[in-house]
């Protein structure tokens, strides 16, 4: 296994952990008839540290980004403009033609 796949396996559990002890502490309140408040500061904490494991773990585990090239066959608007039956000419920018024109001029 990788390690952003272990690390992020950690924080899920880390979550999951920190949910049943917020229900857990929940129903220790009704028992005891006090008010709830929010979950305490421990539970706050291992929600954080969870959340930051899943985030890395979710930067890392998919592997390096690459960049978009422009000049490539398998860009998807190049392969988009050859079906004529998504594009549409009857919009409302007909309306501004002289905008659209001047704009693009300058």
């Amino acid at each position: 296994m990788s390690p952003g796949l272990v690390v992020g396996t950690i924080g899920g559990l880390l979550l999951a952990h920190a949910a049943f002890s917020t229900i857990q502490y929940r129903s220790v309140l009704k028992i005891t008839e006090d008010e709830f408040i929010g979950p305490p500061a421990n539970v706050l904490f291992e929600l954080l540290i969870g959340f930051a494991l899943c985030f890395w773990a979710s930067l890392t585990v998919p592997g390096r980004f690459i960049s978009i090239l422009l000049d490539s066959e398998e860009n998807r608007f190049v392969s988009l403009a050859d079906n004529l039956d998504f594009m549409i000419f009857n919009h409302r920018g007909k309306i501004f033609p002289s905008l659209i024109g001047s704009k693009l001029k300058t």
